[in-house]
C-alpha cells in the first residue's frame, strides 16, 4: 500500500468542493460494472447531482463521508447512513464502498472500512448492515469479520442491465462509549 494515502471524513463543505472528484469515481465504478445504484451510460451530471443529494445528507448530519485520496486526488470513498428510525438509533447502513479501478488491490477498500467501523463507533452505533452484489466485496467483508446474512436473488440490476442477487452482511461493533473514548 502506497504511504501517500490518506483518509478523511469530508465535511458539507468539502463534499461540495471534491463532487467533480466523487463523480468522476462513481462513473468509473459503474463503467466498470458495480451495481450501485446507477445504469449506463451514467452522465456526468447525474453523477454530480448525487453528489449534491450526499453533501445535504453530510450537512444535515445524516450521514458520514468519507474519503481516501493521494496527491493525484480521491481514489475511493465509503458512506456511514445514521439517519434511522426512533427504534434503530442504534445502527447505520454502510453505503457506497467505492474504489477506482486503478487503485484497486492496493488495501484502499479495507482501510475506508476501518474507518466507517471507527466513525460508527465514535457516532455510538452498535449494529452495522451493508449490502453487496460484488464477490471481490464480500470477501473483503467476511475478511474483516462481517457476517453474511444471505442472498437475495434478482434484486437490483447490473449497470448494464441483467439482473443481480445482493449479499447482506452484519457486523456487531462496541461504541466508542463502551470503549471508555
Amino acid at each position: 500500500m502506497p504511504h501517500d494515502i490518506t483518509l478523511r471524513t469530508l465535511s458539507h463543505a468539502d463534499a461540495r468542493a471534491c463532487s467533480e472528484q466523487l463523480a468522476d469515481v462513481l462513473i468509473d465504478c459503474v463503467e466498470g460494472g458495480a451495481s450501485v445504484s446507477f445504469m449506463l451510460p451514467l452522465s456526468r451530471t447525474t453523477a454530480l447531482d448525487y453528489w449534491h443529494d450526499i453533501a445535504g445528507g453530510v450537512e444535515r448530519g445524516e450521514r458520514t463521508l468519507i474519503v481516501a485520496q493521494d496527491r493525484a486526488g480521491i481514489l475511493g470513498t465509503v458512506q456511514l447512513i445514521t439517519a434511522m428510525p426512533d427504534n434503530q438509533q442504534h445502527r447505520a447502513d454502510v453505503a457506497k464502498l467505492l474504489v477506482r479501478r486503478r487503485a484497486r488491490g492496493a488495501g484502499i477498500g479495507g482501510r475506508l472500512m476501518e474507518a466507517v467501523e471507527e466513525a460508527a463507533r465514535t457516532q455510538g452505533r452498535s449494529v452495522l448492515v451493508l449490502d453487496t452484489a460484488d464477490s471481490t466485496a464480500e470477501r473483503l467483508y467476511a475478511r474483516s469479520g462481517w457476517q453474511r446474512v444471505g442472498s437475495v436473488p434478482d434484486f437490483a440490476c447490473l449497470p448494464d442491465g441483467p439482473l443481480c442477487a445482493t449479499t447482506f452482511f452484519y457486523k456487531h461493533c462496541a461504541p466508542a462509549s463502551a470503549l471508555g473514548r
